[in-house]
């Protein structure tokens, strides 16, 4: 069993903090409000209170201690919610599956963690069922969940656990291999809510639209920062354009966030409707990642700035998230501002330090990190050397201090001994009117070795290859220039949870 807060040193103890003690601030001041709306349930956090701690002595009940894991397969609910507040008092570690992966991923991701108790919701509970997961204990939430709960007390469970234990894993992709899990703790979760409202516009007590899948940070960080700050959590099922649009038209909202490949349809939606955002400070995230002309048009139908945004699910928001794109602008660059309470180096691959102007890869250090990939110790030890967390992600500090992101590291297109990195490309055909979306991937070649390939969503149905490549030359070193340009659909780009393309998988698409 792992230590709780009575187990540690008096001195230690007096200087921690949980996500609980900062909940249970928020209940004793504002126990009418509104904590979690749904569109057929409110809760407010007197009620939500009393509700987790049922969830809490429930689960202890089932033999869940300090340090076991929870798995949890399920769409955004407010019962998703709970069972995240219910792990931040008893100790225990939530593991959020990730309902889009193949049954062979959710089986590893499962077992990879080794839960004491799986909870499952009606949609997912014959994915589970076909699933050799190996969990003893399952709970529907659908059928059993509210019956569980009515055989508890609404007493506080007790026993704070200490914040530098896990509090949830998060799942990570990377570009090859299976899933990692990222173990969080609440010291890392509260310094990102303490991050995130120092860099941000987000304020105490603002509300947050939780539609992005809660296996993800983006939505996560926010929900658990969000009710320790006395805000209220608008639970979405998912995607739904039309209702996003009606709940910015209604609520006034901190921060909204707008993912790559959906802005888009966002757009569509403002302009058809005729709705007018009631008062959102900021939208967005990863503007790299976003056709420049977009996000013009977003914000200014929003009347926000665009976050310019370089988190991860291993930092939080930082390490370079403090900048916003003015309204209605087209940005001529796009460099990051570093984040608070963060320190970071870039780095070459002998971990020297590089100049200016060259690219390096980001070392970081602050109390956001995470605590390292659950069971995976040849991993940690490589991306933790030194004392240093190292991204995998490519920078270049500019002399003002700002940061350019060039591309992960892992992704590299090497040619005629050149180094490429497709981003460098990918935001020159971005600024280009004529093109909608465009990813670059490397091909072998019989003489140069690699060669980049883009592939291009038309925003102009008489754009050519040839266009492409003439909009490119001179923006970007001969060498760099696409030797191949291959047009798909929009929605035909495979992309991950958080709307990045994935490159392996566009690369399967080019001849053999």
């Amino acid at each position: 069993m792992l230590q709780t807060q009575d187990a540690i040193p008096v001195t230690q103890r007096a200087g921690s903090l949980t996500l609980a003690d900062l909940f249970l601030q928020q209940v004793a001041l504002n126990a009418q409000g509104t904590a979690l709306q749904d569109d057929s349930r409110r809760l407010t956090y007197g009620e939500l209170n009393s509700r987790v701690n049922r969830l809490a002595h429930a689960m202890r009940s089932l033999g869940v201690e300090p340090g076991d894991r929870v798995a949890v397969l399920s769409e955004n609910r407010i019962e998703y919610i709970e069972l995240e507040m219910a792990a931040a008092k008893l100790g225990c570690i939530l593991a959020c599956q990730n309902w889009r992966q193949s049954d062979s991923e959710l089986e590893h991701c499962i077992r990879l963690v080794s839960p004491r108790l799986a909870l499952y919701s009606a949609r997912y509970r014959e994915t589970l069922s076909r699933i050799e997961h190996g969990v003893e204990r399952t709970i529907d939430i659908d059928a059993e969940y509210e019956g569980l709960l009515a055989g508890f007390p609404d007493a506080e469970p007790g026993n704070p656990p200490d914040p530098e234990v896990g509090l949830i894993i998060l799942y990570t992709s990377g570009t090859t291999g299976l899933p990692k899990g990222a173990l969080i703790s609440q010291r890392a979760m509260i310094a990102r809510a303490t991050i995130s409202r120092m860099d941000s516009t987000v304020l105490p007590g603002d509300t947050f639209v939780a539609w992005a899948p809660l296996f993800h940070m983006v939505s996560t960080d926010a929900v658990y920062g969000t009710l320790a700050t006395g805000g209220k959590v608008i639970v979405m099922d998912g995607l739904d354009v039309p209702a996003l649009v009606r709940i910015a038209a209604r609520e006034p909202l901190g921060h909204l966030v707008l993912m790559p490949g959906m802005i888009d349809r966002v757009i569509d939606e403002l302009e058809a409707s005729g709705l007018e955002p009631m008062n959102v400070r900021s939208i967005g995230c990863m503007a790299d990642l976003v056709p420049l002309d977009q996000i013009a048009t977003v914000t200014r139908l929003f009347r926000a700035p665009f976050k310019n945004s370089f988190g991860s699910t291993e930092t939080g928001t930082a390490p370079a998230s403090r900048g916003l794109i003015p309204v209605g602008t087209i940005p001529a660059s796009l460099a990051k501002e570093q984040s608070s309470h963060c320190v970071i180096r870039l780095v070459d691959e002998d971990d020297n330090d590089v100049p200016d102007g060259m690219p390096g890869e980001l070392a970081f250090r602050g109390p956001s990190l995470f605590s390292g990939y659950w069971a995976a110790p040849d991993v940690n030890e490589r991306d933790f050397r030194n004392g240093w967390f190292h991204m995998g992600d490519m920078f270049v500090r500019n002399a003002d201090g700002t940061l350019d992101f060039v591309d992960r590291r892992k992704y590299l297109i090497k040619s005629g001994g050149e180094n490429i990195y497709p981003a460098e490309i990918e935001r020159v055909l971005l600024a280009c009117d004529r093109i909608r979306e465009a990813v670059v991937v490397r091909r072998p070649d019989a003489r140069w070795g690699e060669v980049p390939v883009a592939f291009v969503t038309k925003g102009d149905d008489a754009l050519s290859a040839d266009d492409v490549v003439a909009h490119c030359r001179g923006r970007i070193a001969s060498y760099k220039l696409p030797k191949q340009v291959v047009f798909i659909e929009y929605d035909a780009f495979p992309r991950s949870t958080t709307g990045k393309v994935k490159r392996h998988e566009l690369e399967a698409l080019l001849p053999g």
